[in-house]
């Protein structure tokens, strides 16, 4: 297969070029520069798109002997990713930018060129597996090291995308392996810290980054009564099940800690309450994208939930109502925020994810 690998400049994706080209596919490398501002360096761990990421790329791919290529995506990047994570918190919600980035530049925009230029397929450095099951139909399940499992931010790809992506790590036991493999190869990526983080976030400063771009808007914190309990300079900068950085001068009338329960950014005002109001027992989200086209949508089937990258799962029954995603929890869930990434789960496989609405219950 001809096959376009993406190559960020880290270790991951330098490995998984590498066990594309040993698979015998014809490889070309492209590196996506998402950033509007490429001149400076990473600093440590924190950022990426960078000309060091640039230049570390093409040296992984001179040393795989592969042609490379770098695309300039920073325009659809800043308006389908930073655009939309700005919007989503100053309605109030609470987005992850790794999905929308792998929904809209690393697997929709990237594939879309690939396809224009005859590629049959993109090869990536997430960690995820993709397998085949009954029928021929290709399931997107996570990868056999759980800490480094993304097939959370991958749920959003949707089946036609999972039928034209290759992840080669998928199988790696741990990092400590990809990096093994890569010092074995001679690539210099392969001690290079991991980004993390927001990558446009790159100071990790999110409240800041917030406050530069929306602007301060003080408004009030009540509590669950109403009372005004604290003052902020901006609703957008909370999230619901936030406890630190309330700048409460009080402590609750039974000294319990308080968590931000609500964020309304119409009113302005952010609600604060105990812990005992953040738990929900039915999860809705919209905008689903199911790709299990063998398990019916419509009916109810058991799953595991998930509503953070990394996050623990909660057992329940999911059933898709239209265009919504509804899934009745066993156990309560604790500090849902509208704006998240809902993924459902049977085992290791991916069934569907959704949006968070504002209403859960």
């Amino acid at each position: 297969m001809r096959v376009l690998a993406a190559l960020s400049g880290g270790v991951d994706s330098a490995v998984a070029a590498a066990r594309a080209v040993d698979a015998g596919h014809d490889v070309v490398g492209v590196h996506m520069a998402l950033s509007r501002n490429r001149d400076q360096f990473r600093s440590g761990s924190r950022g990426c798109c960078s000309i060091e990421d640039s230049n570390d790329a093409r040296r992984a791919a001179d040393k795989l002997g592969i042609p490379y290529y770098v695309w300039d995506l920073s325009d659809e990047f800043h308006d389908l990713v930073v655009k939309d994570f700005l919007s989503e918190y100053a309605a109030g919600r609470t987005p992850n930018p790794c999905v929308r980035c792998n929904e809209h530049i690393k697997f929709d925009t990237l594939l879309e060129r690939a396809d224009a230029l005859g590629f049959d397929a993109v090869a990536t450095g997430h960690y995820a597996r993709i397998e085949v099951g009954k029928d021929g139909i290709r399931e997107l399940h996570r990868s056999v090291d759980p800490l480094k499992d993304q097939s959370y931010v991958l749920a959003v790809m949707g089946p036609e995308k999972v039928a034209q992506s290759i992840f080669p790590l998928g199988d790696m036991a741990s990092k400590a392996e990809v990096r093994a493999e890569a010092a074995a190869r001679g690539l210099g990526v392969s001690n290079k810290p991991d980004s993390y983080d927001i990558c446009f976030v790159a100071d990790g400063d999110t409240k800041g980054f917030l406050q530069r771009e929306l602007g301060e808007k003080p408004g009030e914190i009540r509590d669950e009564s109403g009372e005004v309990v604290g003052a902020h300079e901006g609703a957008y900068a909370f999230t619901v099940g936030q406890r630190k950085g309330l700048g409460i001068g009080r402590p609750a009338a039974d000294g319990a800690p308080r968590y931000v329960t609500d964020v309304d950014t119409s009113s302005n005002v952010v609600t604060v309450g105990p812990e005992t109001l953040l738990s929900v027992s039915t999860l809705v989200g919209e905008n689903t994208v199911w790709l299990a086209p063998d398990v019916p949508a419509a009916e109810p089937t058991r799953c595991e939930a998930q509503v953070r990258a990394h996050g623990t799962t909660t057992s329940g029954t999911v059933v898709r109502r239209g265009d919504e995603l509804v899934v009745e929890l066993d156990e309560p869930m604790r500090g849902v925020a509208a704006g998240q990434s809902l993924v459902v789960y049977l085992s290791t496989r991916v069934l569907g994810q959704a949006t968070l609405m504002k209403r859960v219950i």
